[in-house]
């Protein structure tokens, strides 16, 4: 799984390097302003639609399983890790009060107004935790669940071509994220399932 984890990695930062050549600086020299581009696929409602369909269909495939089985606790706790995740983040972005490209293109512009919320990106933070313990749990038994990875990808790519974030704030998006999947995934079950009711963690499915 670890070489798996170091491609998808490598493949992640390439796409955030791009046009490096053109770096103004941030914290790793590498933060620079995409060209605004908001056609086709990067439109903002393909974005919100990762976001909210990603997070409809954890929720709801956590309640439709129940905890008993391997799906369903793969379900809870991906669901958890994305509660914590957008947590997280939201605190971050509080915290650093980081201006966004489309804030005056200066990526070295921290601790400023109250409005200022990039750092770092909350979207590929929450879609980096629902698929990480996806990948880790199913990885071994299924390679092919490594295709989640893409939905992180094009979320940071997209977010920066809208010139909402940099490029260190969707690596430490990721970051984030797949950090918090994975200590969710190592934990024996998700700490939401084990204080609802019992009939939800049955889950649904199993009612009819």
């Amino acid at each position: 799984m670890t070489r798996h984890l170091r491609a998808t990695a490598a493949a992640l930062v390439a796409c955030v390097l791009s046009g490096a050549a053109c770096a103004a600086g941030g914290p790793l020299g590498i933060d620079h302003r995409l060209a605004l581009d908001e056609s086709g696929i990067w439109a903002r409602r393909n974005q919100r639609a990762v976001y909210d369909l990603s997070a409809l269909t954890v929720l709801g495939g956590a309640l439709w399983e129940g905890s008993d089985s391997r799906l369903g606790k793969t379900f809870w706790k991906s669901a958890e890790s994305m509660a914590l995740a957008d947590i997280a983040a939201t605190g971050l972005k509080a915290v650093t009060r980081r201006a966004r490209p489309s804030q005056g293109n200066d990526p070295n512009d921290w601790w400023g107004s109250a409005s200022n919320r990039s750092f770092p990106s909350n979207e590929v933070a929450h879609i980096s935790a629902i698929v990480t313990p996806f990948i880790a749990e199913y990885a071994p038994d299924h390679p092919a669940v490594w295709g989640l990875a893409a939905l992180p990808m094009y979320v940071g790519i997209a977010r920066m071509k809208s010139q909402a974030h940099w490029q260190t704030d969707v690596l430490a998006g990721a970051a984030l994220g797949a950090g918090i999947g994975y200590y969710e995934y190592s934990r024996q079950s998700a700490w939401s399932a084990t204080v609802l009711p019992h009939g939800l963690t049955i889950g649904f499915r199993r009612r009819f």
